[in-house]
């Protein structure tokens, strides 16, 4: 809009003369935003509607007219440094500014903003608009990093704080030494002493070929490692509720500071070694999983451990049990320390059991897949490359689904829908039965979504083509099917749905609990939650693979000219005895105490098929028993 525009608006409407600055910024070709329409462009005011036109390219709205006094609460425009303005009109620099500086980028969205000061939820649109969703991700966790060590700005301490430009420059390793000093939390001060010390090693490396600016920064955190130290040595032999792990970790801050300043490590107390001589198994595999994952700490723990056990076979068990149960980056870091230590055999023997046994868990299976084609560890992993390893994937990526206790994504899940050649290489030797009934196990899967599950099937069907009538939900033919009630099969139903639902979350929450009443050692409570989860986990298999078995009856095919499932029969024992009457019913109907017998016992396998005056033999414990049929009747009859 033109100055003439505006006075005769603002003749006619007295009330905007207050948004005069914002009108003004509504001229042709400015930018904008609409909260519903997303970005725009006002290419030109008409005077004789009184309308601004402007472009929404995002919601496809072209030369749209709005009213300018409608636009003052609706519209935000933006001033031509703006990121969005800048990246519409020369993309190329924006782009360039973002690799090469981006610290330099953040800054530049900071000095356009009021006050200097963006959110991090605001920062996070922006970016995301201007770099693309797909990017934003992992170049803004770099740059974060950046930004920390940036003095021009104040980085939030929590991730959705603000982001501002500090008037006056902060030498962050200063905020983070008074911070140290001022904090009495033993947890945060292992942390913040980390983080200075990190810092005087790199500063000092740097200094060495840098200029006397650089030498004056080490020099001010070098005075102060002295008291650092000490104060931290305090904080880790006074502190009472740091976790094992927290502990060690500060030791390890604690003796690198001590061996820095060309101090005895030895007389400090506690050692790394007192820490790792009370842990039982199952707190090793806690301890591993809770110190800094990075490598170095990683194969520091490792390492610690040969030293704590120096027998060979000791250490090596272990570590091996560490890997059974190891996660993440941990897996990888105890199989490349058991092969660079000539134990490739012993991870090749012990990955062959767990596989015969069902037992790798997902971390494991993970680092199997990905390793799967390499060179270094082939006489590992190769033999295990086979149907086998797939049941064991679809089992633990079932079992971590069903112990989920919400819908957080399955890793080894998304590696098996991902990683396209992965079915084939495992099918590879795989006969079609074998495929079967893998591709039916998938389909009973609790760990994937309907449509993930058809798009890893079809390369089951590429295979297989046989296997395309599961696809239509026809359950392939298993090798016996079983006869079964309405009743029986809903009863087992209920059965696995109370064992999902209920038991099995209520096992997890006694197993977390027996854990916190320490050595697992000697903890009863501890072995048998365990033991009730194994006991669990094999009823749910199960009843699985029955329900899948299952055909359902209702015994009116039943006829009286041979016995069959759904008769009453009436047997005259050879002895001279009293007759006796029994109903012969579905796999799971036996009830004993009613002379009811499941078609699968071996008196009723014995009737089936006879008629009325033929004759039987059974045999218990050594005791032969002659039978005669006197006669037969339907179950549903007499129900009825």
């Amino acid at each position: 809009m033109n100055n003439e525009a505006i006075e005769q608006l603002l003749a006619k409407k007295p009330a905007l003369r207050d948004a005069r600055e914002k009108l003004e910024a509504m001229r042709d070709g400015a930018y904008c935003m609409h909260r519903s329409w997303g970005f725009g462009q006002i290419k030109k005011y008409d005077p004789e509607t009184d309308r601004l036109l402007i472009d929404f390219p995002e919601s496809g709205k072209l030369q749209h007219p709005m009213a300018p006094e409608f636009c003052i609460d609706k519209l935000t425009i933006f001033p031509t440094e703006h990121i969005y303005v800048r990246q519409k009109n020369d993309p190329k620099s924006i782009a360039d500014l973002a690799k090469d500086d981006p610290a330099e980028l953040i800054k530049q969205i900071l000095r356009a903003s009021p006050d200097q000061t963006v959110s991090a939820t605001e920062l996070d649109i922006i970016l995301t608009r201007v770099l693309g969703a797909a990017k934003v991700k992992k170049w803004w966790a770099a740059t974060r990093k950046l930004l920390v060590k940036d003095p021009d700005v104040a980085v939030p301490a929590k991730k959705d704080g603000p982001y501002s430009l500090r008037e006056d420059p902060v030498n962050p390793e200063q905020e983070i030494l008074e911070e140290y000093y001022l904090n009495k939390n033993p947890r945060k001060k292992i942390q913040l002493a980390e983080k200075l010390f990190e810092f005087s090693l790199g500063e000092l490396a740097k200094a060495q070929s840098d200029n006397a600016a650089r030498a004056e920064k080490v020099r001010f955190i070098e005075s102060d490692l002295h008291r650092i130290f000490d104060e931290l040595t305090a904080a880790i032999q006074s502190a009472k509720r740091l976790s094992k792990a927290e502990c060690l970790h500060g030791i390890w801050v604690r003796n690198d500071l001590c061996r820095h300043l060309k101090e005895d490590v030895e007389q400090l107390e506690p050692t790394s070694r007192s820490i790792v001589i009370t842990c039982d198994d199952d707190d090793l595999s806690e301890l591993a999983a809770n110190i800094p994952q990075t490598p170095a700490y990683l194969k520091r723990i490792l390492d610690l451990l040969t030293r704590v056990y120096p027998d060979p076979e000791k250490w090596q068990g272990i570590i091996i049990g560490l890997l059974r149960d190891s996660a993440g980056k941990f897996t990888s870091e105890c199989i490349n320390f058991l092969v660079e230590r000539d134990c490739a055999k012993l991870v090749a023997t012990k990955l062959h059991e767990w596989l015969n046994a069902q037992a790798l868990k997902s971390s494991v299976l993970s680092w199997v897949i990905k390793n799967r084609t390499s060179r270094k560890y082939a006489p590992i992993v190769r033999p295990l490359v086979n149907h086998r390893l797939l049941a064991a994937i679809l089992y633990a990526i079932d079992n971590e689904a069903l112990l989920a206790t919400s819908a957080r994504r399955i890793p080894l899940a998304e590696e098996l829908s991902d990683d396209k050649e992965l079915i084939p290489d495992l099918l590879e030797d795989a006969n079609y039965e074998v495929a079967r009934d893998l591709a039916q196990s998938l389909l009973l899967n609790q760990g994937f979504e309907p449509l993930t599950k058809k798009s890893i099937l079809a390369r089951f069907i590429k295979l297989h083509p046989g296997i395309q009538n599961l696809v239509a939900g026809e359950v392939a033919e298993q090798t016996e099917q079983l006869v079964v009630s309405q009743w029986s099969l809903d009863a087992r139903r209920r059965e696995l749905e109370d064992i999902i639902k209920n038991k099995l979350p209520e096992n997890k929450k006694a197993i977390a609990l027996a854990k916190e009443h320490g050595d697992l050692s000697e903890n009863s409570e501890y072995k048998m939650a365990r033991q009730d989860q194994e006991t669990l986990l094999a009823r749910k298999s199960n009843l699985e693979t029955d329900l899948t078995r299952g055909r359902v009856t209702d015994f009116t095919e039943a006829t009286t000219d041979t016995i069959s499932v759904g008769n009453i029969v009436e047997l005259i024992p050879g002895n001279g005895g009293k007759p006796v009457r029994y109903t012969i019913l579905g796999a799971w109907d036996s009830a004993p105490e009613e002379n009811i017998l499941s078609y699968k016992t071996p008196l009723a396998q014995k009737l089936l098929g006879k008629k009325t005056g033929d004759t039987v033999q059974t045999e218990l414990d050594d005791t032969v028993a002659t039978w005669t049929i006197r006669g037969i009747t339907r179950w549903i009859d007499q129900k009825k």
